[in-house]
């Protein structure tokens, strides 16, 4: 009876100890993963060497350019009805909000995301924020002076002398145009004065900071990674975050619900919410959504940045008109 109850006490331990372990029959993802990406395609490569160091037996295959070409691909393919993706990580929440309004996102409830800003992921968990970049001022080290807040820009000194990323290319300014558009400090007016002021639109971050750094134009509103990076390599630039804070996007990573192999997709949202995910973003020089695992090596000591709080769902909504409406205050 004895040697009976020791082996029946035996299995209970080792049942509990692959509860606790996770390993109760459920087999490691395997098989092909196809994900449709934005990232620059360095760290798309990143990405996805580190993700297959974590789950070798998934191989990844996948689809990389801006935000416009990866959905107009994903619109063709949803029209044949056949979508390729199992796992999209693309610029902005918008984007992700229009699919999730489309029923194309898969909810994935049992996401980590301890650590989070709630504000950064979908309430449904449909997609999740996997880092924060966020839109400044970016000046020449040459310029005269310092703006300190969005409301400088307006001022008669920097008139002529400002280039802005145009939100008709660019995810991260259609997100600017749509959260700074609802305030009350600055709202349309804000964008209207900016042209009064002699502001160009250009097509987007990256030709802000080739104009700004060559000292065309000595100021720009910019993404804050692209300022810091080239401000390491040499680059004559200086990134301030306004007072009234910086609105950002959030590069968020969702599950298609046409997904052919959901045990891997889900892995792959596992790993870029997991604090080795969150350090690799961290070493790209982004700042990760789970800002405990670490910062940049640019980010400046004892700067506190103030997020714009974004209303996703309602920028969805309006932003056919507010496109209309910047194309008609700065044209195409």
């Amino acid at each position: 009876m004895k040697t009976i109850a020791r082996r029946a006490a035996l299995v209970a331990f080792a049942f509990a100890a692959a509860l606790a372990a996770g390993v109760t029959g459920a087999a490691a993802p395997k098989g092909k993963l196809t994900l449709y990406t934005s990232q620059p395609e360095h760290d798309a490569s990143m990405t996805i060497a580190a993700f297959r160091k974590a789950y070798p037996d998934v191989e990844v295959e996948f689809f990389r350019s801006g935000t416009t070409e990866v959905m107009g691909k994903l619109a063709a393919e949803f029209a044949a009805g056949a979508p390729k993706a199992d796992v999209l990580l693309l610029a902005d929440a918008a984007t992700m909000e229009t699919l999730k309004k489309d029923g194309r996102l898969l909810a994935y409830p049992g996401a980590n995301v301890t650590g989070i800003d709630a504000g950064t992921y979908d309430a449904g968990h449909t997609y999740f924020g996997s880092k924060l970049v966020t839109t400044g001022i970016v000046v020449n080290t040459a310029a005269k002076s310092r703006p300190t807040s969005w409301a400088d820009l307006d001022k008669a000194e920097y008139k002529g002398q400002i280039a802005m990323p145009s939100p008709l290319y660019s995810g991260a300014a259609a997100i600017m145009l749509g959260t700074m558009t609802e305030r009350h400090d600055l709202g349309w007016p804000f964008f209207e004065k900016l042209k009064a002021n002699n502001a160009v639109a250009v097509r987007g971050n990256g030709a802000v900071l080739t104009t700004v750094a060559s000292g065309e134009k000595p100021y720009g509103i910019l993404v804050d990674f692209m300022a810091f990076n080239a401000k390491a390599k040499g680059s004559p630039v200086d990134f301030i975050f306004p007072k009234e804070g910086n609105p950002a996007v959030t590069e968020p990573v969702a599950i298609l619900k046409t997904t052919q192999n959901p045990d891997a997709a889900r892995a792959f949202v596992d790993f870029i919410l997991s604090d080795d995910g969150q350090k690799l973003a961290a070493s790209m020089g982004y700042i990760p959504a789970r800002q405990s695992v670490g910062m940049p090596s640019w980010y400046p000591a004892g700067v506190k940045i103030h997020v714009m709080p974004s209303n996703i769902p309602k920028i969805v909504e309006t932003n056919t008109g507010n496109l209309k409406r910047f194309s008609e205050i700065f044209g195409k």
